[in-house]
């Protein structure tokens, strides 16, 4: 029985520093899938680049310990950098619309100090821009927070946010907070 339970599926994160050379992705991808891991989401984006000059990637997934510890093995043999990994600690999930400026210009900046704060992790963000005028935009965030700590995660994102000069705004359990 005790095996059986080490080797149940679970939520795992990677991230990764990638070239940014056709195919780096699916060099990436290729071992989740012979491993029989399951892809949950990717974080890609073309834009961000990190100090040593690559593109930063997430890669959220879902398989046993032995199949992540076999895909980060094969990350090692690929000589593919990944900067973090680990079991995925989000339960819960939450859902803020973001209004200001900073969308148009800064997004990226904004994403990255949220997941950088520990207690919350963006797994999907949508923009929308105004065809009238540009630079006014908003974003809607999906973020994983851990289960439990509703009111922590809206007052770290909350902080966050108004640095950069931006609304905030969610709905909980308790109404929508602003």
């Amino acid at each position: 029985m005790g095996n059986k339970l080490r080797n149940s599926p679970r939520a795992y994160i990677v991230r990764l520093e990638l070239a940014d050379r056709p195919g780096e992705l699916l060099r990436v991808l290729e071992p989740i899938s012979s491993s029989g891991g399951n892809l949950l989401s990717i974080f890609h984006e073309r834009g961000d680049i990190t100090p040593r000059g690559k593109i930063p990637v997430e890669i959220d997934l879902e398989c046993s310990p032995d199949q992540f510890e076999s895909i980060l093995s094969t990350y090692s043999d690929l000589d593919i950098h990944v900067t973090q990994s680990g079991e995925e600690l989000y339960e819960g999930e939450l859902i803020v619309l973001l209004i200001g400026d900073a969308i148009s210009n800064n997004l990226s900046s904004v994403i990255a100090s949220i997941d950088a704060s520990g207690s919350v992790a963006v797994i999907e963000s949508s923009v929308n821009r105004s065809i009238e005028s540009p630079t006014e935009a908003s974003s809607i965030l999906r973020l994983a927070i851990k289960e439990g700590d509703q009111k922590q995660a809206i007052d770290s994102v909350r902080s966050i946010v108004s640095g950069y000069g931006l609304h905030f705004m969610t709905t909980t359990d308790n109404g929508v907070s602003q």
